[in-house]
């Protein structure tokens, strides 16, 4: 089925689009998120507890059964490290029961790759989104002159990076190879959602596209901050793009137990 959708001419695609929409679709195929930003006050994502828990509540009326928050982990800016995170996940499993909202909750990192990020792969454990995967991004202006490098030492050391919304890297648009490198080196690729409604720009939706229609993504994530990133999220499921995402074979079910 995979092939058959994505490997398509513009004209089958377009009949694809036009296939009509369940009234009560939401994302509850994919299972879990694998990108937010919901531990608060530590981060660009939620600012208090409060806030939180209106951000987690939507995830779980939108059909979402786990998530896997990853707060920044950046020096210069977001200075976050295990014990920060495990305390603030113990705050989120606290409101999450104590206002019954249905939703399994765990956290990881998006390691910023800097030198600070090469230095800790050989000294702490890396928080992880799936046993050894973990969540990585970089600059959006330049590309870290030590990004192979990184790769293949993350790689040596037992991890498997996955590269947080490559679509949103605007130097890759112009050379797509750029992206086959990245799966090259062994890096999975996390789409995040709303860059297909363009949300981040035409330039970046058109790389979103071109990335879904060569099958080269495994995860997608919200990357939820905020509740306009909700709100977005849950139009998105009365759009087209949604009978084709729902159908792609995302990987990110298997982070559900």
């Amino acid at each position: 089925m995979f092939a058959r959708l994505f490997n398509r001419g513009k004209e089958d695609k377009e009949k694809y689009n036009q296939l009509p929409i369940p009234e009560d679709a939401n994302w509850s195929f994919l299972g879990a998120d694998m990108h937010s930003h919901f531990v608060p006050g530590i981060d660009d994502g939620a600012k208090t507890i409060e806030g939180s828990i209106v951000l987690l509540r939507a995830m779980a009326d939108m059909g979402f059964k786990t998530v896997v928050t990853t707060p920044h982990i950046m020096l210069d800016y977001y200075p976050n490290n295990r014990e920060i995170i495990e305390k603030g996940l113990e705050k989120l499993h606290t409101a999450v029961k104590e206002n019954n909202i249905e939703l399994t909750v765990r956290a990881a990192a998006e390691y910023y790759i800097d030198e600070s990020f090469v230095k800790l792969i050989d000294t702490v454990p890396l928080l992880t989104v799936h046993k050894n995967e973990v969540l990585v991004e970089f600059s959006m202006l330049f590309e870290p002159p030590m990004l192979a490098e990184t790769l293949f030492k993350m790689q040596g050391a037992g991890y498997r990076p996955i590269l947080a919304h490559p679509e949103r890297y605007g130097f890759f648009h112009h050379n797509f190879e750029r992206y086959r490198d990245m799966k090259d080196r062994g890096c999975l690729l996390q789409l995040n959602l709303l860059s297909l409604t363009g949300y981040y720009g035409k330039n970046v939706k058109m790389a979103a596209e071109m990335l879904l229609e060569k099958g080269m993504y495994d995860y997608c994530g919200s990357d939820m901050h905020h509740d306009k990133h909700a709100a977005a999220l849950k139009t998105m499921t009365q759009t087209p793009l949604y009978t084709l995402l729902v159908n792609y074979p995302f990987l990110n079910s298997k982070l559900c137990f």
